[in-house]
């Protein structure tokens, strides 16, 4: 459990190393609403998928280990056998080489060339979330982070309106 505390804690941080990293961004908005409906769906679903995933990730370490300080990297309860698992059945296979290769290859290149172009700073670390929250978490909150940047930038400043 001592490994999924120190999972969870390095969410939180890179979470918030991005955001600080991003002030621009995730500045407050001039006027309208802190979140457009988007963002919000787009939040939700990374909790969502954070809550649901985590949910088995704890259960699969209660399960598997007899206590808090257990070694995460091999034996029972641990990174290895959670890798093992994944490659238990064909099925499992499957989904799991799918999953691993749009997490490790996909995101980072579409996150990294798209962001750099939109000018979000350090877009490698939505990647880095997915290490530690979830993938569908680190998904969610880059493409939050597109759509606050487009509606940021969509206002138009009232003396440039006026003036037009």
């Amino acid at each position: 459990m001592l490994s999924l505390t120190v999972h969870a804690i390095l969410a939180v941080v890179v979470v918030l190393v991005t955001l600080r990293a991003n002030p621009t961004i995730f500045r407050r908005p001039d006027s309208g609403p802190m979140f457009s409906p988007m963002e919000l769906a787009l939040y939700g679903v990374a909790v969502a998928s954070v809550v649901g995933g985590w949910t088995f990730n704890i259960r699969f370490v209660t399960e598997n280990t007899d206590g808090w300080l257990t070694n995460p990297l091999w034996g029972d309860g641990s990174w290895a056998q959670y890798m093992d698992l994944m490659f238990d059945n064909a099925a499992a296979s499957s989904a799991s080489i799918d999953f691993i290769i749009a997490n490790v290859v996909l995101l980072p290149l579409i996150a990294i060339a798209d962001g750099r172009r939109r000018g979000i700073n350090k877009p490698w670390l939505y990647f880095v979330v997915t290490l530690f929250a979830s993938f569908t978490a680190g998904w969610a909150f880059y493409a939050a982070t597109v759509e606050r940047q487009r509606r940021l930038g969509a206002r138009v400043p009232v003396e440039a309106a006026v003036s037009s």
